[in-house]
């Protein structure tokens, strides 16, 4: 993982915060925080998006509360976004919420043979496209959205997660 360039935090308008609830992504990670401010500010920057977003660092059982009172399905997941009420993409505000699942996660990374870290990028990445209106419901928004995520990443030095 490359560093964030200096003055990155200048190219995007808008907070990006970050929560840490479960201390497993402390000790496993212990930059995760700017990791994924970093994830978010290159999702942003990269789509010309402007806003705040803010990301929750939470466990299995967080998300898979999130995920039944929100989507109606009874799972942890790896990654929740929740879109804010905003005027788009572009006009700052705040673009909404993602909450990441460390268990899930770590699992991921390992079940796929990539660091945490780079996978937690990746996720943060995926999770801030939907807060600007990305999908992969039908293949050829999937095709499209993997690719900006395939494209964020390398400019952050992390190889492509779909290899």
């Amino acid at each position: 993982m490359s560093a964030a360039a200096p003055g990155a935090e200048d190219d995007v308008d808008g907070d990006i915060e970050v929560e840490i609830e479960a201390e497993a992504w402390r000790r496993a990670l212990p930059g995760a925080a700017d990791l994924a401010r970093q994830g978010a500010r290159a999702a942003l920057a990269g789509e010309g998006g402007r806003g705040g977003v803010a990301i929750l660092l939470t466990d299995d059982a967080a998300v898979r509360a999130l995920n039944a009172r929100f989507r109606r399905r009874d799972a942890a997941t790896n990654v929740l976004s929740f879109p804010g009420i905003s005027q788009g993409p572009t006009a700052g505000g705040h673009l909404g919420d993602i909450a990441l699942a460390f268990g899930v996660c770590e699992t991921e990374a390992r079940d796929q043979g990539k660091p945490l870290a780079d996978h937690l990028a990746h996720l943060v990445i995926h999770g801030v496209l939907h807060l600007l209106g990305h999908d992969h419901d039908e293949d050829a928004e999937a095709e499209a959205m993997e690719a900006r995520e395939r494209a964020l990443l390398a400019a952050m030095g992390v190889p492509n997660p779909h290899a």
